[in-house]
Parts: structure tokens; C-alpha cells; sequence
């Protein structure tokens, strides 16, 4: 059975803005073939197939997301934030470019970037799972891809964005580095307390 799969990644990402203004992020936006901190994988030739697919969103410049993640299927055009202008493969990273919207949202993300605010980039999809030997699951083959939303803690390591340094914004420090292992004992401290 098919259920809302909904994966957050710390976007370490940079802030910046094209010749016309328009504000962009670029960064790690999805991981393939390694569990994130929900313990699940999504295996390569998924996310290469459903980043096939995505990409004609992109040419239409509907490839939408939204600040907080919503527990829903439909992307909510009154809380649109962002729009994915490109996305790429670096190793078993999937990389893209964000461009953030001049709506309310939009702006939000803005100010929180500007403001060195670190964020998570989180995918939303439809699929099933199964599980993996030794804890965990696998993301099975009926999974699609929705698109990707901007929150405040990922679960994909190392997806946080960061601002950038060739513009007129001000960078933020990066926080979380390669293994992101203080991201990860700081997020299980705050799951045991709750």
C-alpha cells in the first residue's frame, strides 16, 4: 500500500542572486542508496527515474515546493515558497538549484537564509516500503516523487542549505559538515526528551 513518504535532508546550500534578482539556492536536495535518519533508503535507479520524470516540471517551472512540510500529496499553491530550476547527479547526490518565490512564503525563506538560519530541504513522495535486513527500509519501486519542501529539521544527513558568498547576502557559518554526526546526537537528545 502506498503511503506519504516525506524525507528531510540539512541543505548545506548557498544563497544567491542572478543578474535579474531572482534569489537562488543551490544544494544537496536527496541521497541515494544510504539510510537517512528515518533509517530509510531510497535505492539510485528510483530517484534517477523519478528525477527523469521531475524534470519536466522543471521546463515548466512547476517543479513548486513549500515552507513547512504538509502532511499532504497536493502541493498547496498559498504556501508556495520556492520553484527547482535545474537538478543533477554529483556521486549519490542528488543537486539542484532553487530558485525562492517573491510570495509570503517565499519571503519567509528569504529572511531565515539572510538571517543564517540553517534549514532542511525534505522530499515528498508516494510509495511503499519494505524492510531491510538489520533495521530499517527500503523505498519500493512504486515510489513518485512529489517534489521538495524547505523545514526546519531534516532527516537525509548533510541536507541543510546555506547562503552563499558571491552576492549581496551574507553567508551563514556551515554547521553541519560531512558526517553531520553533532546534527545527529543533537536530533536524538531532542527525540528522547520528547
Amino acid at each position: 500500500m502506498k503511503s506519504l513518504l516525506i524525507e528531510t535532508l540539512l541543505f548545506e546550500g548557498k544563497l544567491n542572486e542572478d543578474e535579474s534578482g531572482r534569489t537562488l539556492v543551490k544544494g544537496v536536495l536527496q541521497r541515494a542508496d544510504a539510510p537517512n535518519q528515518n533509517e530509510r533508503v531510497y535505492p539510485r535507479r528510483i530517484l534517477e527515474r523519478e528525477a527523469k520524470k521531475y524534470e519536466q516540471l522543471i521546463k515548466e517551472r512547476r517543479a513548486l515546493g513549500e515552507l513547512d512540510h504538509p502532511d499532504s500529496s497536493v502541493i498547496n499553491l498559498k504556501n508556495v515558497s520556492h520553484n527547482i530550476k535545474e537538478i543533477h547527479w554529483e556521486g549519490d547526490d542528488l543537486v539542484g538549484t532553487v530558485e525562492i518565490l517573491p510570495t509570503p512564503s517565499g519571503n519567509i525563506l528569504k529572511e531565515l537564509l539572510r538571517a543564517g538560519i540553517l534549514l532542511g530541504i525534505s522530499s515528498r513522495g508516494m510509495g511503499s516500503v519494505t524492510n531491510r535486513g538489520g533495521g530499517g527500509v527500503t523505498v519500493g519501486e512504486d515510489f513518485e516523487l512529489i517534489g521538495w519542501d524547505f523545514v526546519s529539521n531534516p532527516s537525509t544527513h548533510g541536507a541543510f542549505m546555506t547562503p552563499m558568498n558571491e552576492s549581496k547576502i551574507q553567508a551563514a557559518p556551515t554547521v553541519c559538515g560531512k558526517f553531520c554526526k553533532s546534527q545527529d546526537l543533537m536530533r536524538q537528545i531532542v527525540e528522547e526528551l520528547i
